[in-house]
């Protein structure tokens, strides 16, 4: 079991920064690949940014590259994700995930095992 819990968000206009933290327990948290997905009302969860179990493979949703930054601390537990230059349609709950005992972090909903309880994100114009 993987426990999963996000902190960071909160409301921010147009243009601002906010780093959200999801932080793991249970199992080795370095044997899991990590997500970061979000899901707007009215809308499907999408997936927004992927870490590998050490960091060296990132991938981006393609509304988010070059605004978002993944990261990890495995001494700490804990997957970040960083948003610069913070849009209206960036919000969301914003959902971490594990994909237990994957190497690269995957896109898709179903391929993720543990999810967190989500953290709002409001970004007015």
């Amino acid at each position: 079991q993987v426990q999963l819990v996000e902190s960071g968000g909160g409301s921010v206009q147009a243009g601002g920064s906010l780093t959200l933290s999801c932080a793991a327990s249970g199992r080795t948290f370095s044997n899991n690949a990590m997500g970061w997905f979000r899901q707007a009302p009215g809308k499907e969860r999408e997936f927004v940014a992927g870490i590998s179990r050490f960091g060296g493979d990132r991938s981006y949703a393609d509304s988010v590259k070059g605004r978002f930054t993944i990261s990890r601390d495995n001494a700490k537990n804990t997957v970040y994700l960083q948003m610069n230059s913070l849009k209206p349609e960036d919000t969301a709950v914003y959902y971490c995930a594990a994909d237990q005992d994957a190497l690269r972090a995957g896109t898709r909903r179903y391929e993720y095992d543990y999810w967190g309880q989500g953290t709002q994100v409001t970004v007015s114009s």
